[in-house]
């Protein structure tokens, strides 16, 4: 079975407040539900369309596992929490096997 990534771009951050505190819940949240946060932050280099945003990898053993993270009631306790204080893009992709 493939590992899944888990990927977060954010275009926006409006209310840093309110990404701090969805941060404090959906890490402990994704971690529960066998993610493993591998990168996040601002990347050290962008190339080609050069979009410099905060980006967060999370890798979880099956695409099956992260859809489920996504799903958990713990993960939707922090989206309410986020709300509206960021416009972001997730895609959940399969490693290479």
């Amino acid at each position: 079975m493939a590992k899944a990534y888990w990927i977060t771009f954010y275009r926006a951050v409006r209310k840093p407040d309110a990404l701090a505190a969805y941060a404090r819940l959906a890490g402990p949240a994704l971690q529960a539900g066998g993610g493993r946060m591998l990168a996040r932050g601002m990347p050290a280099a962008v190339h080609e369309q050069g979009l410099l945003q905060r980006t967060v990898l999370i890798e979880f053993d099956s695409l099956e596992q992260a859809k489920a993270a996504y799903q958990s009631p713990a993960y939707r306790e922090a989206l309410a929490v986020l709300g509206d204080a960021a416009e972001r893009d997730i895609r959940f992709v399969e490693g290479a096997a």
